[in-house]
């Protein structure tokens, strides 16, 4: 009853929907120039100290009291536990720079010295060469990479009634804009390319195939009941059959997304904040690109194929 008066014409909304990703991505480029990427030291090698310590720092004093020690830039943050006797801080040396263990120890001690009351501790220390990070940091792109082949293959087989391969290479298309749209988030809040953003961008593959999934399968059962109808038509009808379904759907994830973000920034879990927001971000275009770019730009080709037909 809901669809019957609340239709939406898909395939119009596919220029608006370009050039909002555009204006977005056009942001982030001029964003990620300016600011930079930064890459955790699984992609780009270093060493991350962690010591802890009780009380309260001034970072800004803290960041530049252990440069003028090491005489090396680093980048200091902090980790705060559930429990105020559990906070870290978190000391990251990038590229080639690292610290002896004995360098590490003197360092706790100058920390020491300076906040007596803080009883600093080294708590963890790890290291990473960069020719390792950087085979690590290919092997991830390759599996992203074989992920998307694979969408295309599977929905190629899936849906090869209905013109399989190109319906994956839309699909893919639309993916590719996710993945990018969680890239872009993580440089515009600054937060580090490391191992979460990799198990972000094969979540959101999984998720925005899993909506694509719905709206072809879709698709193939009303070319069925309406032979007569032409793509437009049949992608449309679909597409407002499942809209709600879709939004519905990633409300609810991206409502439990957000309590992540929310539990990460009130406690400091800095693990937690480069997991969920680049997630958050990815939801949401998983959801509007399936709707607005996935099925409405597989009815370009497939309109386009046949003029070519048509011609010959």
């Amino acid at each position: 009853m809901l669809n019957k008066k609340f239709n939406i014409d898909f395939n119009k909304c596919f220029k608006p929907a370009v050039i909002i990703y555009a204006a977005f991505f056009a942001v982030a480029i001029v964003l990620t120039v300016i600011f930079g990427v930064k890459l955790d030291i699984n992609f780009s090698g270093g060493t991350r100290i962690t010591y802890s310590y009780t009380g309260d720092l001034d970072y800004t004093t803290t960041e530049k009291l252990i440069e003028d020690t090491i005489k090396k830039d680093v980048n200091v943050s902090e980790s705060v536990g559930l429990t105020e006797d559990s906070k870290k801080l978190v000391i990251t040396l990038v590229g080639k720079d690292s610290l002896s263990t004995d360098a590490q120890q003197d360092l706790a001690k100058t920390l020491t010295k300076e906040y007596p009351k803080a009883s600093f501790e080294l708590y963890d220390s790890n290291s990473v060469n960069p020719s390792v990070a950087g085979a690590f940091f290919v092997k991830s792109i390759a599996a992203v990479v074989l992920a998307g082949i694979l969408v295309i293959v599977y929905v190629g087989i899936r849906f090869r009634k209905i013109g399989g391969v190109s319906a994956g290479l839309t699909a893919f298309a639309s993916l590719f804009l996710d993945v990018f749209v969680a890239f872009f988030t993580c440089t515009i809040f600054g937060l580090q390319i490391d191992s979460n953003f990799m198990a972000v961008i094969l979540t959101i593959l999984g998720y925005s195939l899993n909506d694509t999934i719905v709206v072809y399968d879709r698709i193939r059962e009303n070319k069925s009941l309406m032979p007569k109808a032409t793509t437009a038509e049949l992608v449309n009808v679909s597409l407002n059959s499942v809209k709600i379904r879709t939004i519905v759907t990633t409300v609810t994830t991206f409502l439990a997304v957000m309590m992540i973000v929310v539990v990460s920034e009130l406690f400091g879990l800095t693990s937690l904040r480069s997991f969920a927001i680049p997630m958050a971000f990815g939801l949401v275009s998983g959801c509007f690109s399936s709707l607005f770019v996935s099925a409405p730009l597989w009815v370009i080709w497939k309109n386009h194929t046949a003029k070519k037909a048509k011609k010959a």
